[in-house]
C-alpha cells in the first residue's frame, strides 16, 4: 500500500481571448502560483491555449469563419517555443503539469491535451476522439492511441476532455491501465448551471468507478470578455457558469470544496492510500472484472491518412491481408 501524499492544483482562470502568447504567460504564472504553494500537479482546463471555442457554441456556421481562422493563428504547435516555455516552468519547478491546447497540426485543428512530468518531458500528447455537438466544425478526432496512461513523478495519471467522459469504454480503457489519478478538462463558462452539476456528477462517478483521484479544471469568463464573443443577450446566458473545478477522492468525494465561479486555484493533497481502500471493495478492472463475460477491445494503433507499403512483408497484419487469409 502507497503512503505517498501528492499535492494537486486544479486551476481555474481566465484565457486571454486576443493572443496564444497572452494565456502562455498566464500559464506560467499559475505554475509558479501552485508551486509556492507545494503543488506537485498542476491541471489546467480544457484547450486553454489558446482559448476554448466560445464563438462556435454561440455563432451560425456561416459567421464562424473569421473567428475559426484566428484559432488557426493562434493555436499550438507540437512542439513549439510555447510547449517548450511549460516544459521549462515544469522542469524548474520540479511539477507535473497538464495543460488542454487547441493543437495545430498543418490543415487542421484538434482538441489536445499535454501532459509534462517534472522533468520537461512531454510524455503524452493525446486528442479528443470526438468533438461535441459544435466542435466537430472545429476539431479534428483523436485515436485510440491518445487512450493512454503514463508513469509521472506524482503517479500513474490519465487524462479525457470533457463529454469524452461520457464513453464508458473510453474511460474504461483508461481505467484498465491503472491509472492512479486522472485528469478532467472542461471548457467552463459554458451551457449554464446545469453543466456544472453534470460534471460534478460525472467526475465523482468516474473517481468511484476507477478507484482514483480525479482533478478535474473548468475555465473561466470575465463579463467583458462574454461581451466579447457576442452582444447578444439572449446568447451570453450560455456563457456563464458551467463551472465544476474540484479534486475528488477514489471514495467520491470533494477533497476540499469545488470552484464553481470566479478564478482560484484548487489546492489539496491527495493521500494515496484511500486508492488502495476503494480497490480492496471494488476493482473495476481486477476482481470485480468478467472479462469472460464482458472485455474492451482497444485499437492502439495511431490513425493514419496515408500509409505506404514498401514491400509485401508490409501487408502483414492489413484488412486486405486478413481477408485472403481467410
Amino acid at each position: 500500500m502507497s503512503d505517498r501524499i501528492v499535492r494537486a492544483a486544479a486551476v481555474q482562470i481566465a484565457p486571454d481571448l486576443t493572443s496564444r502568447a497572452g494565456t502562455i504567460e498566464r500559464v506560467l504564472n499559475a505554475i509558479a502560483e501552485a508551486a509556492d504553494k507545494g503543488a506537485q500537479l498542476i491541471v489546467f482546463p480544457e484547450t486553454f491555449v489558446p482559448y476554448y471555442p466560445y464563438f462556435s457554441f454561440v455563432l451560425p456556421p456561416i459567421q464562424q469563419g473569421p473567428e475559426h481562422l484566428r484559432l488557426y493563428e493562434e493555436a499550438v504547435v507540437v512542439p513549439s517555443a510555447e510547449t517548450q516555455a511549460v516544459a521549462d516552468a515544469a522542469k524548474k519547478r520540479g511539477v507535473v503539469v497538464v495543460l488542454g491546447v487547441n493543437e495545430r497540426d498543418k490543415g487542421s485543428l484538434f482538441n489536445a491535451q499535454l501532459i509534462f512530468d517534472a522533468d520537461g518531458s512531454l510524455v503524452l500528447k493525446r486528442r479528443k476522439i470526438t468533438p461535441t455537438y459544435h466542435e466537430r466544425m472545429i476539431w479534428g478526432q483523436g485515436d485510440g492511441a491518445g487512450l493512454k496512461v503514463v508513469d509521472t513523478k506524482v503517479g500513474r495519471v490519465g487524462a479525457l476532455a470533457c463529454w469524452e467522459h461520457y464513453n464508458p469504454l473510453a474511460r474504461y480503457a483508461l481505467m484498465s491501465q491503472h491509472e492512479e489519478i486522472h485528469v478532467g478538462h472542461f471548457p467552463g463558462s459554458l451551457v449554464g448551471p446545469i453543466f456544472a452539476e453534470q460534471i460534478e456528477v460525472t467526475m465523482r462517478h468516474h473517481a468511484l468507478e476507477a478507484g482514483a483521484f480525479v482533478v478535474n479544471s473548468t475555465g473561466w469568463l470575465s463579463e467583458e470578455q462574454i461581451n466579447t464573443v457576442t452582444e447578444d443577450p439572449k446568447l451570453q446566458k450560455g456563457l456563464r457558469d458551467g463551472c465544476m473545478t474540484c479534486i475528488i477522492s477514489p471514495e467520491g468525494r470533494h477533497v476540499v470544496p469545488p470552484l464553481t465561479e470566479g478564478e482560484g486555484i484548487l489546492i489539496a493533497d491527495l493521500d494515496m492510500r484511500l486508492i488502495t481502500k476503494r480497490k480492496r471493495m471494488m476493482d473495476s478492472v481486477g476482481h470485480y472484472a468478467r472479462p469472460e463475460l464482458l472485455h474492451l477491445v482497444h485499437d492502439t494503433r495511431p490513425a493514419q491518412p496515408v500509409r505506404c507499403i514498401e514491400d509485401m512483408q508490409d501487408l502483414s497484419g492489413t484488412p486486405e491481408a486478413e481477408a485472403e487469409d481467410v
